[in-house]
């Protein structure tokens, strides 16, 4: 019984209040237990920062590049503030959590670590010792995180709009102190590497040039992709721009886009990333450049349709005629592949019109390469790649047949990056000014001649009378509209039309351009409104009008100036005079 007398009340717990009739066991049955403080509602919910960096032990330089590559932000709690204090900033605990677990985080710990070792070294003047640990610095990749934040191809491939934008954005900067050469070249690599894809497999669907610069957006795998690409001018550095915030996120952006393309590039039968060089790339114009030719290269090697065709068609064909023939004419049959395409293709075409003996041993392969060539020629323009190539949509067919046959070049003075995509995922062919361009500026194939001059130098008199002179304008209005609009208006030296966003819908603004509606009419083949003939003459009017005005100020300043001359004239001689009036005066008074 220990201390307790018998008779007396046993006592209550020390746990229950004093002035409370009931143990701490009764409390706790009818009321419930105790909440502690934060340990429920928002205050156990919501975490300040100061507090995520106490629990996890890091920096805040460490907390921020985890928060970045995880995918965690900030929350906004709802209603009240917890611990009612405004203005602060707050992660919700299982974001936390989830960070504490990050095997990143104790990478980041022992990167602190070697550091230290680092310093140490570095301030007992031991360089050497310096130079060696640093060999063995820690690494890391992002591979998990990429995996874990998209689960599927689909959500990594629709959320690149970002990435891009970011990647064209340090590929356009220069290479100072803050922005490491490395980072530089390594955005230039992958926007050509996505660029030549989009060219080849023409996804580019509208463009689109403003003053922040020039918005393209693409189609691939039905889901729509945006991104800017700066204007190519002299970027100057802000001061106020947190490059190493900017810093982590490319890392992360480049580790999702190389995930991304070396799938799109998988699917089309090309390694990635392409054995670009860096001899191929001083040799080129731009990285793009050098991409391209790298990226048809690859796809030429892989073997073309056409000698496919004819693989295909003389091994068929050869296959029946061993089966038929006997055993001593296999030797006779093996001669008979030593046949070239050429000579096979020259037999269909009908250009060899003499006639041959009928051998035994030749092998009539005419009627299955013919058979097989109408195939190939119907399939070929809608396929892209090697092996198991990708047949592109009705979409993309359409795109790549509008500017089929055209043989386009660009001058000097025009930017070439984004108009040289364009150009080629519309289906045209790409010449510039430079020694790796494929096509010469005096080439007579050349169709349009894009130029941004207000008037023709001389030298270009010397150029095939063939081509048109364009405005860069032509292109991007052009391919936004799928129809070739009339280059008369776009001409070099004359006022080009309004540049309208492909992005506007104007059944839901409630307004259609006049130039929207003249392209409409020209697509459908209608006759022009009222209203656009009527803009069009009241333009040429006062084109006119100021013409006239010009003559007439120039006539004006003609006569202004002859009265002016003879005024100058007659007080000149006037001048004369009286001086001969003066000198005869005095010459009087000396006599």
């Amino acid at each position: 019984m220990g201390n307790r007398v018998k008779g007396r009340v046993k006592k209550k717990s020390i746990r229950a209040a004093s002035h409370s009739g009931m143990s701490s066991k009764r409390k706790l049955s009818r009321m419930g237990k105790k909440q502690k403080k934060d340990h429920a509602g928002l205050d156990a919910t919501f975490i300040g920062r100061s507090a995520c960096l106490k629990k996890l032990q890091i920096s805040l330089k460490d907390f921020r590049r985890l928060c970045i590559l995880k995918g965690v932000y900030p929350r906004e709690p709802r209603g009240r503030t917890p611990s009612k204090k405004k203005g602060q900033v707050y992660y919700h605990i299982k974001d936390v959590r989830a960070i504490a677990h990050e095997p990143l985080l104790q990478k980041f710990r022992e990167f602190r670590g070697f550091m230290k070792k680092v310093r140490k070294a570095a301030g007992r003047n031991e360089k050497d010792e310096a130079a060696r640990k640093e060999s063995y610095a820690p690494s890391y990749t992002l591979h998990h995180l990429v995996r874990e934040r998209y689960p599927r191809f689909v959500d990594a491939l629709s959320d690149i709009d970002d990435a891009l934008a970011l990647v064209y954005l340090f590929a356009a900067l220069p290479s100072t102190g803050r922005v490491a050469s490395k980072i530089t070249k390594k955005a230039q690599m992958l926007a050509a590497n996505w660029g030549a894809y989009c060219a080849t497999t023409s996804s580019i669907t509208k463009s689109f040039v403003s003053v922040k610069g020039i918005y393209l957006e693409a189609s691939i795998q039905n889901c729509k992709i945006c991104w800017v690409v700066p204007h190519a001018f002299t970027q100057n550095i802000p001061s106020d721009v947190d490059f190493r915030v900017m810093t982590t996120f490319f890392e992360f952006y480049e580790t999702l886009l190389g995930f991304v393309m070396y799938k799109l590039y998988n699917d089309i039968g090309v390694r990635y990333p392409l054995p670009v060089t860096g001899a191929d790339v001083s040799n080129s114009s731009s990285v793009l450049a050098a991409n391209l030719h790298v990226f048809n290269k690859i796809l030429q090697s892989g073997g073309s349709a056409a000698s496919n065709a004819v693989t295909a068609a003389v091994e068929q064909q050869t296959s029946s005629n061993m089966d038929e023939s006997d055993g001593a004419k296999d030797s006779n049959s093996k001669r008979a592949l030593l046949k070239t395409v050429n000579d096979a293709l020259l037999k269909v075409q009908g250009e060899e019109d003499e006639n041959e003996d009928d051998d035994e041993e030749d092998v009539d392969i005419s009627a299955p390469l013919k058979a097989a060539l109408e195939s190939m020629n119907r399939d070929e323009e809608n396929t892209v790649g090697i092996g198991n190539s990708v047949t592109l949509d009705d979409d993309a067919s359409k795109r790549k047949r509008l500017f089929a046959g055209l043989t386009f070049f660009i001058s000097r003075e025009v930017p070439k990056g984004y108009l040289e995509l364009v150009c080629l995922a519309y289906g045209g062919k790409v010449g510039w000014e430079g020694k790796d361009s494929p096509i010469s500026i005096k080439d007579p194939t050349i169709t349009h001649h894009i130029i941004d001059r207000p008037k023709l130098p001389s030298s270009y008199d010397s150029l095939p009378k063939s081509r048109e002179f364009i405005q860069p304008q032509w292109i991007l209005d052009s391919s936004n509209f799928h129809f070739l609009l009339p280059t008369s208006k776009y001409g070099l030296g004359v006022e080009l039309p309004p540049h309208l966003s492909p992005w506007v819908d104007n059944e839901e603004e409630g307004y259609t351009p006049l130039y929207a509606e003249e392209i409409e009419c020209l697509k459908s083949g209608q006759p022009l409104p009222n209203d656009v003939i009527e803009n069009e003459i009241s333009s040429d009017d006062e084109k006119e009008s100021s013409v006239q005005s010009e003559d007439k100020n120039v006539a004006e300043d003609g006569t202004t100036s002859d009265e002016e001359e003879e005024e100058e004239e007659e007080g000149e001689a006037e001048k004369k005079a009286a001086q001969q009036k003066k000198n005869t005066d005095e010459e009087a008074q000396k006599l």
